[in-house]
C-alpha cells in the first residue's frame, strides 16, 4: 500500500524553509532578486514564469500565457478564451510594475455571467500559490519576539497576551522584510539590488512596517536605547527578536478576496476591526494599540500581492473608499494609525456595475462617481466565439474533464465532434450510462457560438454563400475552405465590436443537456433500444424549445436565436452525412498510388514529354488522365474530350489546379531535391478532395442495388443489408457506438431516400 503520509511530507518538504536572519535574507535577495519583488512585479513574474503557447481565437493567431490554463491544477480552473483580454491585463501589470503609469488604476474585469470571471479568480489564486512554492517565487515576511527583551508586556494579536519566550508573532499583513530598514538605507539597498539585477522592471519597496510590526520595532528600539546598546538596528533585528520566514501564498496570506456575501462596515471589510476587550487589557500608553486590531479586512489579507473584490456591485460603497489606495499605497486603521499597502487591486463584476456607475451620468461634470470611473481600468470578458473552446467548456460542465485542449485547429475539429459517455444516477444504486452521440456537443457549441456572432458583417457575395456557421468556423480555424480555395480570415472585414457580448450562455446549454440525459423515456425513437443515446437534433430542438421559457432571454432575443438554428442543423447534418459516406465507401476509396500516378502523368503532360520518377520514366497517357478526371474527380464528362485529348476547360483545370500547386510546392521545397514523388498530395486542394471526399454518385456506381428506403429494416440477404452491416461496423470503429451509428445512419439515409431515384 502506498505511504500517503510520506508522500505528503515530501510534497511539503520543498515548500517551507527554516526562518533566516534579516542579513541572510538580504544575501538571498542579491542571489535571487525575484524573492524581493513588489506586488505587481511578483504577479507579473508568476504569470510569465509558465511561458506562452499559440492559440487561434476569432480566426487570428495569438500568444497566450499558460498561467491562465491553470496548469498547477491540471486545468481545473482554466480560463478558456478571452486571450486578448488576459494579454491586455498582463500589459497593464507590466506598466504598473515598471511605474510607467496606471499606478492609480484599479483593474476591473467586467462581463456577462458564465464568461470565466470566477475562473480567473481561482486561477490567479491557484497559480500564485504554486508559484510561491518554487525557488524563484518564494515569498517572505517577518516575525517578532519581544518577550525576551526583559519585557512583561509580551506581543499578541487577536487573543490573550502571552510572554512565553518561544512565541513568535508573524506580521499579520505580510510586511516585506526590506520594510524593516530605515527609508534612506532601504533606498540605497534597492538601488544596489536593481543595478545588479539588470531587470527592466526594478524592485520597488516604498512601504514602511505595518502598525503591528512597528509596535514591536519601536518597543525594542526604546528598550535597547535605555540599555545603552551602541548598534540599535542590529540589536532590534537580532535573530532573537526578528526572523524572516517564507510563507505560501493563499487566501488570507497575500491574497485577499472580498466575497459578495461579506458584510460589515467599510472599515471592517477593507482593513479589519478593533477589539474592545483587547484595548482594555493591553498597555497602549493612552492610545489604541495596533496589537488589538484584527487585520482581517481584504486589504490586510491581500497586502504584499493581490486584492480581489468579487461581485463588486455588492460592494459599490467600498469602491470610492479605495480611490486613493493604489496611488498613495496607504490606508487608515484609525484616525491616528495608518498602514502602508502594496497590493494589486482587481475588481470583478457583472454588467450591472455599469448601471450603478452611470446612475449620475446625466449630471455631467457634477457626477460624484467621476473620480472613481477615471480610476477604473476596464477589461471586458465575453462569451466564447470559438467552436472548439465552447465545445471544451460544455464538456467541462458535464464531465470531470479538466485538461486544456492544446491541439492545432485541424486536430481540434476531431475532438469537437467526439461522442461523450456519462454515468447518470437514476435512483438509489441505479446508474445508467448515456451517450452524447458524435457531433452532439459540437451541435450545442456551434449553436451557442452562432447566437453570439454579429450577422451584420456577414459577406453578401451570392457566389460565396457565406453564413453565420461559416463565420464561426472561420473564427475557430483562421481560414475557410471554399471549394479548392482556402480563404484566410484576413480576406474578410469583421467589425467585431459586439461579438460575444450576448447570446446563449454555457449554463443554459448545460442544463438543457443535463435534462435530456436524465430523461428516462426516449420519445423520439420509441421503436429502438437506443434510449441511452442523445442525438444532435435532440439537443438543438430542446434548446430552441426552452428559449422562450428561460428568463435570461428577452422575447426579441428568443426570436432572433430561434431564427439561427436552421444553418446549424444543416451543417451538423453535413457532418453526419460525411461520416456515413466515409463509412459506406471505406473500402472503395481511390488508392493513393492511383492519385500519384495521375499527378505524375499531368506533370509529364505539362512538360511536353517524359519525366523521371521513382517508378522510372513516365510518358503522359491521355486515356489514364481522362479516366481519372471523369471517374474519380467527377469534374468532367466524356463530352469534354475529343477522343482522349482534353478540351480547353480540361487543360485550364490541369494547369491552374494541379500544375500551379505542384510548382508552388516545388518552389517551397527547392532546397530539398524536389521530385514529383516527394509531393504531399494533400497540399494540392483538388487532389485532397479526391483523397478525402466521397459523394452519393460514388455510392450509386458501386452499390447499384442499394435502397436507402429500406435502411431502417433491410430485407435479409440483400445488398442494402450487407452494406448497412459494414457501414455500422465501420462507424463503430470510428468512434460511434452501435446505437448512435444506427440512429445517425438512419437520419442520413432518410434524407437521401427523397432524392435517390
Amino acid at each position: 500500500m502506498r505511504d500517503y503520509i510520506r508522500e505528503a511530507d515530501e510534497a511539503l518538504r520543498g515548500t517551507y524553509e527554516e526562518p533566516m536572519s534579516l542579513g541572510e535574507y538580504v544575501d538571498a535577495a542579491f542571489e535571487s532578486p525575484s524573492i524581493a519583488s513588489h506586488a505587481s512585479k511578483y504577479l507579473l513574474e508568476a504569470i510569465e514564469s509558465m511561458g506562452t503557447r499559440q492559440v487561434v481565437e476569432q480566426g487570428e493567431k495569438k500568444e497566450r500565457y499558460r498561467f491562465f490554463d491553470d496548469p498547477a491544477n491540471d486545468g481545473e480552473h482554466a480560463v478558456l478564451g478571452n486571450t486578448e483580454v488576459l494579454n491586455a491585463f498582463v500589459d497593464d501589470l507590466r506598466t504598473i510594475a515598471a511605474d510607467r503609469g496606471k499606478a492609480e488604476k484599479i483593474v476591473w474585469f467586467d462581463g456577462p455571467t458564465a464568461t470565466g470571471k470566477s475562473e480567473l479568480k481561482r486561477c490567479l489564486i491557484n497559480g500564485l500559490r504554486e508559484y510561491s512554492k518554487t525557488d524563484a517565487g518564494r515569498r517572505y515576511t517577518v516575525e517578532w519576539n519581544v518577550a525576551n527583551a526583559d519585557d512583561t508586556r509580551g506581543l499578541s494579536y487577536g487573543g490573550e497576551v502571552d510572554a512565553d519566550d518561544e512565541d513568535w508573532y508573524e506580521s499579520p499583513v505580510q510586511s516585506h522584510p526590506l520594510s524593516v530598514f530605515p527609508a534612506d538605507v532601504r533606498k540605497r539597498l534597492l538601488a544596489d539590488l536593481n543595478s545588479r539585477n539588470g531587470d527592466h522592471i526594478p524592485i520597488d519597496v516604498d512601504e514602511d512596517l505595518d502598525p503591528f510590526c512597528l509596535e514591536a520595532y519601536t518597543y525594542l528600539e526604546e528598550e535597547f536605547r535605555r540599555a545603552g546598546k551602541p548598534d540599535l538596528f542590529s540589536a532590534v533585528t537580532d535573530p532573537k527578536h526578528l526572523r524572516v520566514k517564507n510563507y505560501v501564498v493563499d487566501v488570507g496570506r497575500g491574497v485577499g478576496v472580498l466575497h459578495s456575501e461579506d458584510d460589515g462596515s467599510p472599515k471592517e471589510r477593507l482593513v479589519g476591526s478593533w477589539m474592545p476587550s483587547m484595548l482594555r487589557e493591553l498597555n497602549s500608553r493612552g492610545r489604541k494599540n495596533p496589537q488589538a486590531f484584527s487585520y482581517d479586512g481584504v486589504l490586510s489579507q491581500g497586502n504584499g500581492l493581490l486584492t480581489i473584490v468579487e461581485d463588486a456591485t455588492q460592494h459599490a460603497d467600498l469602491l470610492q473608499k479605495l480611490l486613493n489606495v493604489p496611488d498613495e499605497g496607504h490606508v487608515k486603521l484609525d484616525k491616528g494609525i495608518g498602514m502602508d499597502i502594496d497590493t494589486q487591486l482587481v475588481i470583478i463584476s457583472n454588467p450591472d456595475l455599469d448601471a450603478e456607475l452611470d446612475k449620475y451620468a446625466d449630471r455631467n461634470g457634477r457626477d460624484p462617481l467621476k473620480a472613481l470611473k477615471r480610476r477604473l481600468n476596464k477589461h471586458e470578458f465575453r462569451y466564447l466565439t470559438n467552436l472548439s473552446l465552447e465545445a471544451e467548456l460544455i464538456r467541462r460542465e458535464l464531465t470531470n474533464e479538466t485538461s486544456v485542449w492544446t491541439d492545432d485547429p485541424e486536430a481540434m475539429a476531431d475532438r469537437v465532434a467526439e461522442a461523450v459517455s456519462l454515468d447518470v444516477r437514476e435512483g438509489p444504486g441505479e446508474v445508467r450510462t448515456r451517450e452524447l452521440a458524435p457531433h452532439t456537443v459540437e451541435a450545442a457549441a456551434l449553436y451557442s457560438v452562432v447566437t453570439r456572432l454579429d450577422g451584420d458583417d456577414v459577406p453578401r457575395d451570392p457566389d460565396l454563400e457565406f453564413d453565420l456557421v461559416d463565420k464561426a468556423l472561420l473564427f475557430d480555424r483562421g481560414y475557410l475552405q471554399v471549394g479548392d480555395q482556402r480563404r484566410e480570415v484576413s480576406a474578410f472585414e469583421f467589425v467585431g465590436d459586439d461579438e460575444g457580448t450576448h447570446g446563449i450562455p454555457v449554463t443554459f446549454t448545460r442544463d438543457v443537456i443535463a435534462d435530456l440525459l436524465h430523461d428516462r423515456v426516449d420519445r423520439r425513437h420509441p421503436d429502438l433500444d437506443v434510449s441511452s443515446v442523445v442525438m444532435p437534433t435532440d439537443v438543438l430542438d430542446e434548446m430552441v424549445a426552452e428559449l422562450s421559457d428561460a428568463p435570461v432571454f428577452s422575447r426579441a432575443e428568443s426570436s432572433e436565436y430561434e431564427g439561427r438554428i436552421a444553418t446549424v442543423k444543416s451543417y451538423i447534418f453535413d457532418q453526419q452525412e460525411a461520416d456515413v459516406l466515409d463509412a459506406l465507401l471505406a473500402d472503395k476509396g481511390v488508392e493513393r498510388e492511383t492519385v500519384e500516378e495521375y499527378v505524375e502523368h499531368v506533370y509529364a503532360w505539362a512538360s511536353d514529354g517524359q519525366i523521371e520518377t521513382e517508378r522510372g520514366p513516365v510518358d503522359p497517357d491521355p486515356l489514364l488522365m481522362k479516366l481519372f478526371e471523369t471517374e474519380h474527380l467527377g469534374r468532367f464528362s466524356p463530352d469534354d474530350y475529343e477522343g482522349n485529348e482534353p478540351a480547353e476547360s480540361v487543360e485550364e483545370f490541369r494547369n491552374e489546379k494541379v500544375i500551379t500547386a505542384l510548382n508552388r510546392y516545388a518552389w517551397e521545397n527547392r532546397d530539398e531535391g524536389f521530385t514529383v514523388s516527394d509531393v504531399d498530395l494533400t497540399e494540392i486542394p483538388v487532389i485532397r478532395t479526391v483523397l478525402e471526399t466521397h459523394d452519393w454518385e460514388d455510392v450509386r456506381r458501386l452499390f447499384s442495388d442499394l435502397d436507402p428506403r429500406q435502411w431502417d429494416d433491410p430485407p435479409a440477404n440483400t445488398e442494402t443489408a450487407r452494406v448497412k452491416a459494414r457501414t455500422i461496423d465501420e462507424l463503430v470503429d470510428r468512434g460511434y457506438t452501435a446505437a448512435s451509428a444506427e440512429l445517425t445512419s438512419r437520419a442520413v439515409m432518410k434524407e437521401v431516400s427523397h432524392t435517390w431515384d
